[in-house]
């Protein structure tokens, strides 16, 4: 075996070991899931299986309610961030005013900020707004995304001009070419976007723990963890039921749009 051969087939197998490694805790909470709690720290081929893990879970907490509060959250954050994303990419990419260049780098510095920084900050006008405990105070500190904006206005520049420019001159106005030209020719980035926008916020734990205190608000991140906070002790099987509940959505949503979850981002690539 040459030497080209050699470092494929080690690239290979270290690449089926770091994936095996990154499945793991999912292999296992499948089968704590699907099996009594007896079977929770020790395989046996034939163990029974059994789905009253997800009942139990189910009926244990307000799952229902905490499912319905993070449908509400991502579809009212995608929302917002769609409109207001698309309006100021597209002014970033078509449109030369005083200041466009420092207010670009300073979306562009948002990048740099990690959200955790600005809790307490968030915390302070959220309750000056009499928002505290609603999912509104969940999503609005993230309804103007620099990265979707960033995102969207490179997409935005590769349309060419002359699309615009024939809109324009058919007598259409700065906001119907927005919506009849760019939008459509950016339809792969607002899929690939929304991907990203809907898992992150799905799955957003420190900021919902902070802001709401009622099950009308919590999302399931929030309640899985409740949930999980015992003191009669630890019942993985249970735990581990609820976990797959609450990430079910997603994983099944990733494998059903797969394909146009890689083609939509190497569509949408920066170019």
């Amino acid at each position: 075996m040459n030497q080209t051969g050699l470092d494929r087939w080690l690239n290979t197998i270290g690449a089926w070991t770091l994936a095996l490694l990154w499945f793991l805790p999912l292999l296992y909470a499948v089968w704590t899931a699907v099996h009594p709690s007896a079977y929770a720290t020790r395989f046996d081929l034939w163990a029974p299986l059994t789905f009253e893990n997800f009942a139990n879970a189910w009926a244990a907490a307000p799952f229902a309610r905490y499912f319905l509060n993070s449908f509400l959250l991502v579809t009212f954050i995608l929302i917002g961030q769609f409109i207001l994303c698309t309006l100021a990419a597209y002014a970033f990419a078509r449109f030369t005013f005083p200041g466009s260049t420092v207010l670009f780098a300073l979306v562009l510095l948002q990048l740099l900020v990690m959200p955790d920084i600005l809790i307490v900050e968030n915390y302070k006008t959220m309750r000056a707004l009499g928002l505290v405990d609603t999912i509104v105070a969940i999503g609005l500190p993230y309804i103007a995304s620099g990265f979707g904006i960033f995102l969207l206005r490179q997409t935005f520049k590769t349309v060419p001009k002359e699309l615009d420019e024939a809109a324009r001159v058919e007598g259409a106005g700065p906001l119907l070419v927005l919506w009849r030209v760019y939008v459509p020719l950016a339809k792969p980035t607002y899929l690939a976007y929304g991907l990203v926008s809907v898992s992150h916020h799905w799955n957003n734990f420190l900021w919902p723990l902070i802001v709401t205190n009622s099950v009308e608000t919590r999302p399931v991140t929030v309640g899985l963890s409740i949930f999980a906070a015992v003191d009669q002790g630890i019942d993985w099987s249970l735990i581990n039921a609820a976990t797959l509940m609450t990430s079910g959505p997603l994983l099944i949503a990733f494998l059903l749009f797969q394909r146009q979850f890689v083609q939509s981002f190497m569509r949408a690539g920066i170019r």
